[in-house]
């Protein structure tokens, strides 16, 4: 049997049980220990109980109280970016890694496909947010291509889908995925909007990137897209372009104008995107969720496959 990292879950909500989930019934290299939350009739910590995981209400403090807690390698916080400091600083310095799955943006931003073996072996590792993590790949696209000015993003979620979390966490949205597309995605300039719809019956979660750029053919731009959005759907097969690459061509004639920003000549690109859920916990509508516990996992079972080659190096 292959040996396993042992992780623990702060936040036994949709994301978290979601992720419990994801990790017990495809992951290799993980294994859920514990379930941590503040309620002791919180859904979650009485499914995870019927699950055989060990639970606890104590919060942080209950889970460092937890026999299991020494043997814990990765611990991942789904609660709130508010919370997620004292979180954070509790478990790095008892040398365990902490998977951030809040908009807290302690430690460095990671995009499974763009930079997921940068910080491997950072002590806090940052999945920025949904919209993040379902439109900076295609920021990133672009930017290997061509030099990108400006890059904006819609990310519309099902109402539905918005836990309290998400909506205590709606400032920190926007300012940590436009510091991210910049960041990470490689635009001069990033601006992120989200959208909470309240549409019966609920809405798949969509996307539009736009970009401003100059350097490469629509051609080049499209390709570039189009591998980009393979690379994400290995690991979130509900992910998906809406429609074809859409480009508007500006020129010294008709240059186009960004407040703030100043004019550019160039190629405006607008990419739509759907992400539909798999539906393990969440409901097919909630892809918002599902990425983002969709790219915890994936960044977390490469920081876990790297802990256990060493261990069978050393």
């Amino acid at each position: 049997m292959t040996a396993k990292i042992k992780v623990a879950i702060i936040g036994p909500g949709n994301i978290g049980s979601d992720l419990l989930i994801k990790i017990m019934r495809r992951s290799e290299v993980l294994e859920v220990a514990a379930l941590v939350g503040v309620d002791p009739e919180s859904d979650g910590l009485k499914r995870a109980e019927r699950m055989g995981i060990a639970t606890t209400a104590g919060g942080i403090d209950g889970l460092v109280a937890m026999p299991v807690w020494p043997e814990i390698g990765i611990v991942f916080d789904a609660t709130s970016a508010g919370a997620h400091v004292r979180h954070s600083d509790i478990v790095t310095k008892a040398g365990k890694v902490m998977v951030d799955l809040t908009p807290a943006a302690i430690g460095p931003y990671v995009i499974p496909v763009v930079n997921g073996d940068a910080h491997l072996d950072a002590p806090n590792v940052n999945m920025v947010t949904c919209g993040g993590q379902a439109t900076i790949p295609i920021v990133a696209a672009v930017s290997s291509v061509a030099t990108v000015h400006y890059a904006e993003i819609v990310a519309s979620i099902a109402s539905k889908s918005a836990g309290p979390g998400t909506r205590a966490n709606i400032d920190e949205f926007t300012e940590t995925t436009s510091r991210g597309i910049e960041e990470v995605g490689g635009a001069a300039k990033g601006k992120a909007i989200i959208i909470l719809n309240p549409a019966e019956p609920p809405m798949l979660m969509r996307d539009t990137v736009f970009t401003l750029s100059s350097g490469a053919d629509e051609a080049t731009i499209d390709q570039a897209v189009e591998a980009m959005v393979a690379k994400v759907a290995a690991y979130v097969p509900g992910y998906r372009l809406k429609q074809r690459v859409q480009h508007e061509r500006f020129g010294a004639n008709n240059p186009i104008s960004i407040p703030g920003l100043g004019t550019y000549e160039g190629i405006k690109t607008t990419v739509f995107l759907e992400v539909e859920g798999a539906a393990h916990y969440l409901p097919a509508y909630a892809g918002n969720l599902d990425i983002m516990t969709s790219a915890g996992l994936a960044t977390a079972e490469k920081i876990a496959a790297r802990r256990l080659q060493r261990k069978e190096t050393v």
